[in-house]
């Protein structure tokens, strides 16, 4: 029985993916009436999808199934471990993924535009949830080609699926969190110094990769508010100077700034700029 319980904690890394979507760049449609070999687009697909919700499924399936008694757990069973996945997977949405430096990013561009509710919470809390989805498909579809599909394949057993799953997404994290972080977790950690990064545990390696995307996110914060600090500047010395010093410039900065923020498209270029920096 706790076998079973801890199979539970390798659905929350491959939960994340979303179902039947692709997520990658649109590739070049000119050359669409040519021929492709079926070998090539085989490996094409292969290398680019993530994992299905009828491979999540089977993924459950087999992984709740006792092979020992010989028979599988009842559906409340299941029931219990799906949603105690789902209550666990919002932590791990924010802790180990590129959530937290996208959703800090989009409040930072809402507080220096002043517009207070809008977009409302939800919108951004919504594009934060696709921008993840986004970013994160390189490494959903290196879980679902390394771990899941062998495991589903019979090609490797549960421990050393979970053990490839956990791998990707440490190599995701590893690549975003700085060196300096890192070396502080370990020297807190007072454990031996690592031959490699890959050899650092979990534990280290998650909050420093937290710490790190909440540096990361505040200097882009900072970034952002300087423009729109300028024209409050601007519009407070025009005020000031014909005497108009009750009316708040706030009043009148703001369709200025949001005139400035659309004719830069904006929200395309901080879209691009957040998605282009998880390399």
């Amino acid at each position: 029985m706790s076998g079973k319980l801890i199979r539970m904690f390798f659905l929350v890394f491959v939960v994340f993916a979303p179902a039947d979507l692709s997520f990658g760049q649109a590739g070049d449609t000119s050359s669409a009436t040519e021929p492709v070999p079926a070998v090539l687009l085989r490996k094409s697909e292969a290398a680019g999808t993530v994992p299905s919700i009828s491979d999540l499924f089977k993924l459950l399936d087999k992984a709740t199934t006792s092979e020992t008694e010989g028979k599988d757990w009842s559906t409340p069973v299941k029931l219990v471990i799906i949603f105690g996945g789902l209550a666990i997977l919002p932590s791990l949405l924010v802790m180990m993924t590129s959530f937290t430096r996208i959703v800090i990013v989009l409040a930072f561009i809402r507080r220096a535009l002043t517009t207070q509710t809008i977009p409302p919470t939800i919108a951004i809390i919504g594009l934060a949830l696709f921008l993840t989805l986004y970013t994160m498909a390189p490494t959903f579809s290196e879980i679902n080609n390394k771990s899941i599909e062998p495991y589903l394949a019979d090609e490797i057993d549960f421990q050393t699926a979970g053990s490839k799953a956990s791998d990707c997404m440490k190599e995701f994290m590893l690549r975003q969190v700085r060196e300096s972080d890192l070396a502080l977790f370990v020297q807190m950690a007072k454990v031996e110094p690592p031959a490699g990064p890959m050899d650092i545990g979990m534990h280290i390696v998650i909050p420093a990769f937290i710490i790190s995307e909440f540096r990361t996110a505040f200097e882009i914060g900072c970034l952002l508010f300087i423009p729109f600090l300028l024209v409050d500047m601007v519009i407070a010395s025009i005020l000031l100077s014909a005497g108009m010093m009750l009316l708040p410039p706030v009043m009148i900065s703001l369709p200025f700034k949001l005139i400035l923020f659309i004719l830069v498209d904006g929200w395309g270029l901080l879209a691009k700029s957040l998605s282009l920096g998880f390399n």
